[in-house]
């Protein structure tokens, strides 16, 4: 209480009350971006935005604004700068420590930030093979204080890479000529000798079996010391899922017959886990889905997890659709990167015109090839039964779903620039009236951001499908195609717009789907966003009798986005503009971007 009653006290002095008002920085020159460096880099601006009024703090904070204003100025190639620091018009680096002032009313700073220095010389060696230094770090350019670290750990980086795990900057010869503004740079690298992995030590697992840790790591014990080795061992641990914490620390010096061991620390996740979530469409309705999920079944990362999911509930267009699915996988199956996946699932479909009931097992393989490209194989049994207007059908089949996943975003959930690729093939071999074919997918997405403080993002997608090799009427209705809801045509009823072929009252999915979107996304502030956007979706049947010539339709709206630490939360409106599937107003929340 006396603490909080001194605050309230100097907040009231007249002093502290003026100090808002006269802390006052000035850079000569008026260059308005080499001035908003230093306001970022002063301490006494800074204790200034934090409220802070204890003459103390702020004297202390005077004091440090020589160096934090330099390391500013160096790093813009500024070396013969002259800064003035005051307190009530006497200079800060005069006042001795033990004569700090009772009151501050005053703070004036003034940079005289000189010319711009540029590089006389520019040298740094040995190099490995490839090191790529930055291009800043040559003759003629400015002599940045950054591009000379950059270029110091370009060059670690390139000897580490081939091997020489404690390359160092052995020594650094750095001099600046005031009389002609250059800055001579010389570096000389100490690469260290070539080292082997060698030991890889675990500790910190609870209920995981040391076997599988090493074996979903992937180790490569004996190999030349390759940091990207290193990074993809810790990966490999993390995609897991069993642990919160997983560090590999190098040794600090190399072993015996020049190897270097690992040392490295885990600490588990706990072993249950739920989830749900939700998001609403004006006509879509509500979709809700919830999970349970056990991260280390057994002890080797086995992951078993059930989900359920409604959806389309309280729809104006359909009815409520059901799934429900139990799914057991195990990492670093036949190799590090290998998921392997037993799976059992069984679906309830209400369509406008059509039921669904389905039915299938199976067993995937997902291989991580690299960070960016997954790769899938499976084999699946399946089985389904539709009710429609004109009787009832049967579906078995035998399928073998292949995918390539290919992400080059820069983020997932909220990319900025970058792409994204989804390809999938399953064939599938039919029994009884079933045919044989193959069913076709892809889904790509491309980014480009304008801006950086508060950018302007073009995202695009087109998604496209077609079913090979069997008809309509003999292929799974699960496989067919639909256009119209929040995932494909937006303003256009869920599912709205497919193919007539069993007659003008009963409408199924198509054989041919083509959609593409486009939206310009741009941030407000620093947390709201605005987008617009416009979708247009085509479904056809192939050379099966259609009794509609309205195979496409088209979308547009606007759409508010507000960043949160887990991904934008997303409120869209949008309305038809072409084709007659549907007429009105829709909305749709959800969390994440649209695509």
């Amino acid at each position: 209480m006396r603490a909080m009653a001194l605050a309230l006290a100097l907040a009231g002095l007249p002093g502290a009350l003026a100090l808002a008002e006269t802390v006052d920085l000035t850079v000569a020159g008026g260059n308005a971006d080499l001035t908003k460096a230093l306001r970022a880099a002063s301490p006494t601006l800074a204790a200034q935005r934090d409220g802070t009024v204890d003459p103390l703090d702020l004297f202390a904070a005077a004091r440090s604004e020589y160096a934090g204003l330099l390391a500013a100025l160096y790093a813009r190639g500024h070396y013969s700068a002259v800064i003035s620091v005051t307190l009530d018009g006497r200079e800060a680096a005069d006042i001795p420590p033990l004569d700090a002032p009772g009151t501050v009313n005053a703070i004036r700073i003034t940079v005289d930030p000189g010319p711009v220095f540029a590089f006389s010389r520019a040298d740094i060696g040995p190099l490995a093979p490839g090191t790529a230094l930055p291009k800043g770090y040559a003759v003629g350019k400015v002599a940045e204080t950054g591009v000379i670290r950059d270029a110091a750990a370009a060059a670690v980086t390139g000897w580490r890479s081939v091997g020489n795990a404690k390359a160092a900057v052995g020594s650094q010869d750095l001099s600046a000529n005031h009389d002609t503004a250059a800055l001579s740079a010389a570096i000389r690298m100490d690469p260290g000798p070539k080292l082997r992995f060698g030991r890889f030590s675990v500790s910190g697992q609870d209920r995981m079996r040391e076997d599988r840790i090493r074996a979903i790591a992937g180790f490569p014990e004996g190999e030349v010391f390759d940091p990207a080795l290193l990074a993809r061992s810790a990966d490999r641990l993390r995609r897991a899922g069993v642990f919160r914490s997983v560090t590999l620390t190098e040794a600090d010096t190399p072993g015996p017959g020049g190897t270097l061991d690992i040392d490295t620390q885990l600490i588990e996740e706990l072993p249950r886990r739920y989830g749900y979530g939700g998001q609403i469409a004006s006509s879509d309705g509500l979709d809700l889905s919830a999970y349970w999920m056990h991260r280390n079944l057994f002890g080797g990362a086995e992951r078993l997890r059930v989900e359920g999911t409604a959806t389309n509930i309280g729809s104006t267009d359909s009815g409520t659709d059901y799934n429900l699915g139990v799914t057991l996988d195990r990492p670093a199956t036949f190799t590090p990167d290998t998921l392997l996946g037993l799976g059992l699932q069984v679906e309830h479909i209400d369509d406008i015109d059509q039921q669904i009931d389905l039915a299938q097992v199976g067993v995937l393989a997902t291989q991580f090839w690299s960070s960016r490209l997954t790769l899938s194989a499976g084999l699946q049994y399946r089985y389904q039964q539709v009710t429609d207007n004109t009787g009832l059908y049967q579906y078995n089949e035998l399928a073998l779903p292949l995918g390539a996943i290919l992400d080059e975003r820069d983020n997932k959930f909220d990319p900025q620039r970058g792409w994204f690729l989804n390809a999938g093939v399953t064939p599938f071999f039919g029994f009884d009236d079933t045919e044989s074919g193959a069913k076709v997918t892809l889904d790509a997405r491309a980014y480009r951001g304008f801006g950086q403080e508060r950018p302007v993002v073009l995202a695009g997608r087109i998604q496209a499908g077609s079913i090979l090799g069997s008809s309509l009427v003999a292929t799974p209705r699960d496989y067919l195609f639909y256009s119209g809801g929040g995932g494909t045509v937006r303003g256009q009823p869920y599912q709205s717009l497919g193919a007539l072929v069993l007659g003008p009252d009963t409408l199924t999915g198509g054989t041919e789907f083509l959609a593409a979107s486009v939206e310009v996304r741009a941030m407000v502030t620093d947390t709201i966003g605005v987008v617009g956007f416009y979708d247009a979706g085509y479904v056809g049947a192939g050379s099966e009798t259609n009794y509609t010539t309205d195979d496409w339709q088209a979308g547009a709206g606007l759409g508010l986005r507000y960043a949160t630490g887990f991904g934008p939360i997303r409120f869209d409106i949008a309305a038809p503009v072409g084709g007659d599937t549907g007429d009105g107003v829709q909305f749709y929340v959800g969390i994440g971007q649209a695509f």
